[in-house]
């Protein structure tokens, strides 16, 4: 059994992209025995990446799940699981003959998590999308950019991991621990709409108190103040500033050798364009070292940008394992910490459909009856 909070849930996970994966890396990581429902023939998947992160430390075992035999052993896999994750569009998997209806009366205990970009009904549910499209409607992307410019994508974390796979992954989480009371399972429906529009909850308040008003890159937390935003070192690179209390910009000010007497109050919109045309002058004759040096032990809030591979070596996540080294690639470790039963490093992705026999004796099928699912093409 797997170390780690989650010890002792089992999961079944239908292959899919991003936020599903992603979902289930975060129950593996915590020490569930997440099984990875593969497809049966190679050189199928969308992104083939020969090492993804998004797939370590969990089993996987190779299904046709378009024959007969191939659903019912994913039926046979759920009768046994506490877990069941897709990411198909809606109606996908009732069509393959598992869906929350056709798995719950199987197993009526099991927790049914899927995951959309729409969600599974409204105008849209069945439409294509991307993270991007997801943001959009959400109203979590527009806010992000310089003032007079377009829009910016942040890459994918948004939707697909935060509002998607991480949003997920505490609805099933919910629903187990519900299941401890009511002996019943349920359907989680994470849509990646609804997953991005939580996370934009303070920005409803901030509008709503007047201290969000100007348009996006002219507000206090989107890059339009100067005390909260990015600046370029002399050597191309860059530091991140945060000072937006009193103490800390006093304390920036500071570390920047400025005459605080000579500056104009730095939370005063209208001063802004002048504040950051000192504040890019000083921090651009320090190399991005240099300032992060000067600032280290005050209250600054002047850190360094640093690329994934800098932060890896970080002296501060290096002390914290906040990275890890698994079959040759580092990424990030599990996370959060656990004082009383801390997950162990995750294996590294195994093949995929490595593990059909060990799943299939845990199942109890004999060699007979693992003939008769080869034979079907049911199997890897």
């Amino acid at each position: 059994m797997k170390a780690g909070p989650l010890s002792g849930l089992k999961v079944i996970e239908l292959a899919g992209l991003a936020p599903a994966p992603f979902a289930c890396t975060i129950l593996a990581d915590l020490g569930a025995d997440v099984i990875r429902v593969d497809r049966a023939t190679p050189g199928e998947d969308v992104l083939g990446l020969p090492y993804d992160p998004l797939l370590r430390g969990r089993r996987t075992i190779g299904v046709n799940t378009k024959t007969p035999e191939g659903v019912e052993l994913v039926l046979t896999l759920a009768e046994k699981a506490d877990a069941f994750v897709e990411g198909f569009r809606p109606g996908v998997a009732e069509r393959m003959g598992i869906g929350p209806e056709q798995v719950h009366a199987r197993n009526p205990r099991l927790v049914y998590g899927r995951v959309t970009g729409w969600g599974q009904d409204g105008p849209l549910a069945q439409a294509a999308g991307h993270d991007i499209n997801y943001l959009g409607l959400a109203g979590a992307l527009e806010p992000i950019g310089r003032a007079g410019e377009r829009p910016v994508p942040p890459v994918n974390f948004l939707g697909d991991f935060g509002g998607g796979g991480l949003f997920l992954a505490m609805g099933m989480l919910a629903a187990l621990y519900e299941r401890t009371s009511s002996g019943r399972g349920q359907v989680v429906d994470a849509s990646m709409v609804d997953g991005a529009a939580l996370l934009t909850t303070q920005l409803y308040g901030l509008k709503a108190s007047g201290v969000w008003e100007g348009e996006r890159g002219q507000n206090l937390l989107d890059g339009g103040a100067p005390c909260y935003d990015t600046y370029e070192c002399a050597d191309g690179k860059y530091v991140a500033v945060g000072a937006l209390e009193m103490r800390f910009w006093a304390a920036l000010v500071q570390v920047l050798d400025l005459d605080a007497e000579d500056l104009p109050v730095h939370l005063d919109q209208r001063e802004w364009p002048r504040l950051r045309e000192i504040l890019a002058a000083e921090i651009a004759k320090y190399s991005r070292d240099e300032l992060v040096a000067k600032a280290e032990g005050t209250d600054a809030c002047l850190t360094p940008v640093l690329t994934p591979e800098e932060a890896a070596r970080h002296p501060h996540n290096a002390e914290r394992g906040t990275f890890v080294e698994i079959g040759g690639v580092v990424q990030p470790a599990p996370g959060p910490r656990f004082d009383r039963t801390p997950p162990a490093t995750p294996e590294p992705p195994h093949e995929k459909g490595a593990d059909t026999g060990e799943v299939l004796d845990e199942l109890g099928l004999d060699p007979g009856e693992i003939a008769a699912l080869r034979a079907a093409g049911a199997l890897a």
